[in-house]
Parts: structure tokens; sequence; C-alpha cells
């Protein structure tokens, strides 16, 4: 059982979001490749359109938003902190005042994957709709 749902002293709550966790995990394991040179190729440009930029120091891409203020650019943050939540797939990102500055990697894969895209393309969503 500790192989499935972690220490048995945990609370069952504990247990299941570790079940929901790994369930998560195999779930994505599709989009948990780094992109190929064919697959890289459109997505970078789609995303380069919308004002993408490909880090030149790692497999990373980068976009800076802007709000009227604090409070559009955090409701912003939160709709995009729960579809990362969903996704179990987490931006790294910084916020001051009214800027949101944020960069997407797969850490486990080593580079860009599906999941990148994915998030992007939602975060692009969460921004026009603020």
């Amino acid at each position: 059982l500790e192989v499935l749902f972690g220490p048995l002293d945990c609370t069952l709550a504990e247990s299941r979001d570790r079940l929901r966790r790994g369930a998560l995990a195999i779930n994505q394991s599709a989009d948990a490749h780094r992109l190929t040179a064919e697959e890289r190729t459109q997505v970078i440009l789609d995303l380069k359109a919308a004002g993408w930029s490909e880090l030149s120091e790692r497999d990373a891409i980068y976009k800076e938003f802007s709000f009227k203020n604090f409070n559009q650019a955090f409701g912003f943050m939160s709709r995009v902190a729960l579809q990362a939540e969903k996704m179990n797939h987490h931006p790294e990102w910084f916020n001051v005042y009214n800027k949101v500055q944020i960069t997407l990697t797969s850490h486990d894969c080593g580079g860009l994957t599906k999941r990148d895209v994915k998030l992007a393309k939602f975060i692009e969503k969460a921004a026009a709709s603020v």
C-alpha cells in the first residue's frame, strides 16, 4: 500500500492527493517528452507570434505580461495557478505590481514539451480575458 499511497501514517486526504498526482502523471506521460525538431518548428512559430521568446541559455520559453494594476495581475496569476495545478505542471514566474514574467520548461524532461505548449496557450487565453 505504501507504494500507491505513500507512508501509511498520512491522512486520507494526503493519500488521495498522492494518488491523484500519480494518475495525472500517468495521463500526461504522452506530453512528457521533449519536442522533436518537427514538433518544435510550428509551435515555436505560433508562440513567437503571440509574443513568447526562446531563452538562449536553456530550452525554455518566456513572456512578460502587463496589466492595468496589481489586482488584474494577481487574478491572472490565480487563473493560471489553478490550471497549472490541474495539469501538474507549474510555471516559473515573477510578479511586481502589474507585471508578470513567465518562463515555461519541463524540468523532468530537460526542455520544452507539449505540456509547456498547452500551458502557454491557456496562459494566452487567460491574459486575453482579463
